[in-house]
């Protein structure tokens, strides 16, 4: 790992992503830019025409998923340039353009659904004869038209399209007020040193042995979101007032049956995890008793949270080994699995290290047709070994879906999205703990395991409760203020974290630094996605060849079903509490094997 932080042009070529797989250079990128500018004339072309002939709609379906190619490709190159060094002024205004070509895509193919929908069951049966490539598209069809309830005439669709832009305004607010505008007094530590607080550093400042560092990071952060409390609660207003008018607009029930009709999945799914996880919560509530004894305090504060309970465990672990490690644990997926991972470390599909500007974090993302691009922030860490399999098990699903799918179907919609990436995870902790022997360094990987429970399943859980609260709120026509909003976050935190916890009054203000709740319902997903991911990684290290064919077949379909049938598949019902309570009772096992490990 660099031990300075590099300019871009400073950083080793076989350290990089290979965007020049997407395109050869900026040049071939405006190009096609271009191209998709001027095939928004021919999309404009087809409105009115869709009911014309069987010909006329498979050509329209046909033309989109062309344009969608293109645009994929556009997107993927400029974001990713984007990220490289985020202060670009090139790369900021190729994405801009990127983003305004998109809405002008969006605008004028606002006729397609209305069109869509009047079209007879009957006309459509006969266009179904009379071209047989449109039986690709049945499932895409099938799917517009199970919209019908919900799709308004297409002079209303052009306006909500066109209303999209202002439907972002509340993240983009919050965005420049938490990342740009906020800034924290540094925190001292017990010897009196200064550390500087920003969002990079807060985790790893909670996580330091040094109790008074912790704290006194705590109090930096959250004095400045006290600060704040009422520009942020009207800005999540505002993300939640938008939500119920768009959901009202379309005739949804609430945001959330908007929200999750969108990927086909029931509201149920949500409302069983709650339930779930609430029936887990004395396990939670043992786990916080444990820690607070095993940290030996008197009071145990949500600044001692993130603090290692087994001490001087920590090992460095450099890329090259990290990458043999991740071989290692997913073996169990079989050769297939591992020549597609060695492909992916072999030809630049990583951008590993940081370098000054670069975009913070990590994530997988990539256009169909080329091949998935990884971006890591690579410090040597086991925390970055994890953060590798994760992204790799998210480019691997991209990779086989968009292998084994057109372009129609290659795009997995976010239910299933943390599955395989998640999955991978849970096959590294297996790994590390079969081949660890020692007894404090088995108690420590078994208490990052149940970090990853709390962090994922009970955090992600609360996290999704309480956005359902403030949608509920607003549905109702009740005033989301920062006080109710922080008296109802607190409640949740004294509900799911219990009485061997003091409850901080900075803890209320959380709500006001998570960008998830921007995501229009989006963090239920990660709760149910490692439930899912735990119930598939027993199965493939307890029935090995079976379960690793089902595993693949479903990393292979890509959205060509319903993401609750693609993991019945897999060997997984998420329709069913089952696999949520199967993954509490888990975690129920490793907090009693933590007190056994740690017993005086």
């Amino acid at each position: 790992m660099p031990k300075t932080v590099p300019a871009r042009a400073d950083v080793d070529p076989q350290f990089q992503w290979a965007l020049t797989d997407i395109f050869p250079s900026d040049e071939a990128w405006s190009t096609c830019y271009a191209e998709a500018q001027s095939m928004l004339d021919k999309l404009r072309g087809f409105e009115g025409h869709l009911s014309d002939s069987a010909d006329t709609l498979l050509e329209y379906l046909r033309f989109g998923d062309t344009l969608s190619e293109k645009l994929d490709a556009l997107g993927n190159y400029a974001q990713r340039k984007s990220d490289e060094d985020t202060r670009n002024a090139v790369y900021q205004e190729m994405t801009a353009k990127f983003t305004n070509l998109a809405v002008a895509v969006g605008q004028a193919d606002a006729f397609s659904t209305p069109e869509l929908l009047a079209i007879p069951d009957e006309t459509l049966d006969s266009f179904y004869q009379a071209a047989s490539g449109l039986s690709h598209y049945r499932l895409v069809l099938d799917r517009v038209r199970r919209q019908k309830p919900h799709t308004l005439s297409r002079e209303c669709e052009a306006l909500l399209a066109a209303a999209g832009q202002l439907g972002q305004c509340p993240d983009d607010i919050f965005s420049m007020l938490n990342d740009a505008d906020m800034t924290f007094p540094d925190a001292v530590d017990s010897q009196g040193q200064s550390h500087p607080v920003t969002h990079g550093t807060f985790v790893p400042l909670l996580q330091s042995p040094d109790r008074v560092l912790r704290e006194n990071a705590f109090h930096s952060l959250y004095s400045v979101y006290g600060q704040y409390r009422n520009t942020s609660a009207a800005v999540l207003s505002a993300q939640m007032k938008q939500l119920q008018f768009f959901a009202d607009a379309r005739r949804y029930d609430s945001a959330l049956h908007a929200a999750l009709d969108g990927t086909e999945v029931p509201v149920e799914i949500y409302h069983n995890l709650i339930s779930a996880v609430r029936d887990g919560l004395p396990a939670m509530h043992r786990y916080v008793r444990l820690r607070k004894k095993l940290l030996g305090v008197d009071e145990l504060h949500f600044y001692d949270l993130y603090t290692s309970i087994v001490a001087d465990q920590d090992v460095e672990v450099d890329y090259e080994e990290a990458k043999q490690t991740a071989l290692e644990a997913l073996a169990p997926l079989g050769n297939e699995y591992r020549a597609m991972l060695e492909e992916g470390f072999a030809n630049h599909w990583i951008d590993v290290y940081e370098n000054q500007g670069k975009r913070s974090g990590a994530y997988s993302a990539g256009p169909y047709g080329t091949h998935p691009y990884v971006l890591l922030n690579y410090t040597d860490t086991l925390n970055d070994v994890f953060t590798l399999v994760h992204e790799m098990g998210h480019a691997l699903h991209s990779y086989l879906s968009n292998k084994h799918q057109s372009v129609t179907y290659a795009n997995y919609v976010i239910f299933v999205a943390e599955v395989a990436s998640t999955c991978n995870e849970s096959l590294l902790m297996q790994h590390l703990l079969n081949k660890t022997q020692d007894k404090r360094r088995r108690a420590y990987l078994v208490n990052y395991f149940l970090e990853q429970f709390r962090g994922t399943l009970y955090r992600q859980t609360m996290f999704a409760e309480f956005e359902l609260w403030c949608s509920e709120q607003t549905r109702q026509g009740i005033p989301l203020t920062a006080e109710s909003l922080s008296a109802k976050y607190q409640q949740l935190n004294r509900d799911y974290y219990g009485e061997d916890i003091v409850l901080d009054p900075e803890i209320a203000l959380e709500w006001a630094r998570i960008p998830h709740f921007y995501y229009n319902f989006y963090v239920y997903q990660y709760a149910t996605g490692y439930a899912a991911a735990i119930a598939l990684s027993q199965r493939i290290l307890k029935e090995g060849a079976p379960a690793v064919e089902d595993y693949l077949s479903f990393l292979s379909k890509g959205c060509s079903a319903d993401p609750v049938t693609l993991l019945r598949g897999a060997g997984v019902d998420m329709a069913s509490p089952e696999p949520v309570a199967a993954a509490l009772k888990l975690f129920d096992s490793l907090v009693t094997e933590l007190e056994t490990l740690l017993q005086d």
